[in-house]
């Protein structure tokens, strides 16, 4: 059970759920994909993961910057897999506050505010045509993340599955355009062509702009 004298930290948490999964004629291609990534994040940010009820899955992470990146890096995964007759996506709710929780316990077991919050938003993105939210316990709503969230939800919407394959590959693995291009098997040029389409310099700035807002208070603790 999570401790309840552990020290508050500021941590993210990431609920979410793929879109239209039903649909999905392959589900276990698509569960193995959930899986893959959302435990290779968990890894590389200290954080912990689970898939729950099949397509749902939750993401909490130590430190509450690396919250838009990785949901980021979450949808360009899936629709890079994506079957060719069909376009994954999904719907991911992210709640930042303080919380007692650490890694060494299980998400399931959680129920600190971020938690919470994250869930109840999920479920307000199910009744709307956004895909993304954002949710600050511990500072006042000016509006302006939801704006950011709305752009980056459209950039993200238009990505074909090759630009979401190299977005993939750029933010989990940091690897330039000439590796990209000798991984993929295609020409330099090429990858450049492919992050101009997906828009990466302007979304790269974005998420960096994202960590450093979201990390603020994480400094000050």
């Amino acid at each position: 059970m999570p401790q309840r004298n552990a020290k508050a930290q500021r941590i993210a948490v990431l609920t979410g759920d793929v879109i239209d999964s039903r649909k999905v004629r392959d589900r276990q291609h698509l569960y193995r994909v959930l899986d893959d990534t959302l435990a290779a994040l968990a890894k590389r940010q200290g954080g912990r993961a689970e898939r729950f009820r099949g397509d749902g899955f939750q993401l909490a992470l130590p430190h509450a910057r690396h919250a838009m990146t990785a949901a980021i890096a979450l949808r360009a995964a899936l629709i890079e897999h994506s079957e060719p007759e069909q376009r994954w996506d999904a719907r991911i709710a992210v709640a930042v506050g303080p919380a007692a929780w650490h890694a060494d316990l299980r998400v399931a077991e959680a129920d600190d505010e971020p938690f919470v919050a994250s869930g109840r938003h999920l479920d307000a993105l199910s009744e709307s045509a956004d895909h993304l939210a954002l949710t600050l316990l511990d500072e006042p709503d000016d509006g302006s993340l939801a704006l950011l969230l709305r752009y980056l939800d459209d950039l993200v919407a238009s990505w074909s599955h090759y630009s979401a394959e190299v977005v993939h590959l750029s933010i989990e693995r940091e690897l330039s355009q000439q590796a990209m291009a000798e991984r993929l098997g295609i020409r330099q040029p090429s990858v450049h062509k492919r992050l101009r389409a997906a828009r990466w310099p302007l979304l790269s700035d974005t998420l960096a702009y994202l960590e450093t807002r979201l990390a603020d208070k994480d400094a000050r603790q």
